[in-house]
């Protein structure tokens, strides 16, 4: 059996990779914030700390593995080493650098890859403080979801939509390559290798809910082109038989799929209402391996119940529009599930939690789970701080790559 198994979004977890916010952020300044996809500055520890408190958690179901880690392990493989080095070089006009990257102890080369590269200036550079990257920082790539996704035994690698996550793609692609512990049956699609502008996808917008169906999001960060793509390929490699796409708004809001929708629970899911409830509704479509045509569905709902995937969900901000606009740009509906009706959120979205619990959930704070000598194994959500994390744009399903769930 392979290490990598991803068939639900709720399926018990047994494995998830991940990475701590780091001295990566550094380069995330007020002038360069919009560059590296920010609306606002982190502060470094408190958000590693908010992280390092997720990943204790997930510690109680599975294993975690951190990015860097792996990361070291590959790099002390040639052909790993080369290959990243060879990529770096189509991008980075510096012979120097490249010579020091070839170079490095593995160790100090995850640190450069991950945390960036100043350019060595000459005098009038240092003189005015202006001092930029010849190898930029990745200060994105806590988002370890949207730069790898895991589809039964294959494994995708995003095409990040913004050029300061490019080498994200690579990073991930030589660990899913050359990792033992990531052995895969393959790589369906490969967005490190991807030239043209139209195909971009990244993994908030790709939602494995059941071995024959798949969600995605046609959204600002995921084209048709590529999502069209990605349906002809898991019709043809994957047991998928079914399509649902919803049509995303273009605002800064809903850069993903997971960023209005998530499902905790086996007939569950926690949405942003106006896009999906009422005459605001979002489009959806639906494609069906061997059909030609899309076929557009009246709303999502019916088109999962037309797959035989009922949900019912559960609102964002409770009933109110203000409270659900405020907690769904806190990320209130993007929680991660590590059991069926076991999942993890932000604390922060106090009227989301309450409509949970009116819904059937126990909501326990963090502390408690890793106080306890038992972790919740059914109808729990598990809250913990994210002030600062949430800033990035993201929450809890964001930050995780499951690589092995339990079929639910």
């Amino acid at each position: 059996m392979l290490p990598i198994r991803v068939t639900s979004e709720i399926g018990a977890l047994r494995a998830v990779l991940v990475h701590g916010p780091g001295r990566e952020l550094q380069a995330v300044t007020p002038a360069t914030r919009r560059e590296y996809l920010y609306d606002d500055i982190i502060d470094i520890g408190f958000a590693s700390r908010e992280h390092r408190t997720l990943t204790q958690v997930l510690e109680r179901y599975g294993e975690v593995y951190e990015v860097s880690d792996l990361l070291r392990d590959v790099l002390e493989l040639r052909e790993a080493r080369e290959l990243l080095i060879a990529r770096a070089s189509k991008v980075i006009p510096s012979d120097s650098l490249l010579q020091r990257l070839a170079d490095r102890p593995s160790d100090e080369l995850v640190t450069m890859l991950i945390e960036g590269a100043e350019e060595e200036g000459g005098p009038l550079t240092s003189y005015l403080n202006a001092v930029g990257y010849s190898l930029p920082a990745v200060p994105n790539l806590f988002f370890t979801r949207d730069i790898g996704i895991v589809i039964g035994e294959h494994v995708v690698i995003g095409s990040m939509r913004h050029a300061a996550r490019w080498s994200e793609e690579l990073l991930i692609k030589a660990l899913f390559s050359f990792h033992p512990k990531l052995a895969n049956a393959g790589i369906l699609y490969d967005g490190s290798e991807e030239r043209r502008d139209n195909y971009t996808l990244e993994g908030g917008d790709v939602h494995p809910v059941r071995p024959d169906l798949l969600l995605l999001g046609y959204s600002g960060r995921s084209s048709a082109a590529a999502l069209d793509h990605m349906c002809d390929i898991v019709f043809e490699r994957c047991p998928v038989t079914d399509v649902i796409v919803v049509v995303l708004p273009g605002e800064r809001t809903a850069i993903h799929l997971d960023m209005i929708f998530s499902q905790v629970d086996r007939q569950q899911c926690v949405v942003y209402p106006p896009h999906f409830e009422g005459a605001g509704r979002l489009g959806v479509l639906h494609r069906r391996k061997g059909e030609a045509a899309v076929r557009e569905a009246p709303d999502f709902f019916t088109a999962l119940r037309d797959v035989d995937f009922p949900l019912e969900p559960i609102f964002c901000g409770g009933p109110h529009r203000g409270v659900q606009d405020r907690e769904q740009w806190g990320s209130g509906c993007n929680l991660v599930a590590v059991r069926p009706g076991v999942a993890l959120a932000y604390k922060r979205n106090e009227a989301t939690l309450r409509e949970l619990e009116r819904a059937g959930y126990r909501i326990v704070d963090a502390p408690d789970v890793l106080g306890s000598d038992e972790a919740p194994t059914e109808r729990t959500i598990i809250t913990f701080q994210g002030a600062e994390l949430v800033r990035g744009g993201g929450g809890a399903r964001c930050m995780t790559l499951p690589l092995y769930r339990d079929d639910p």
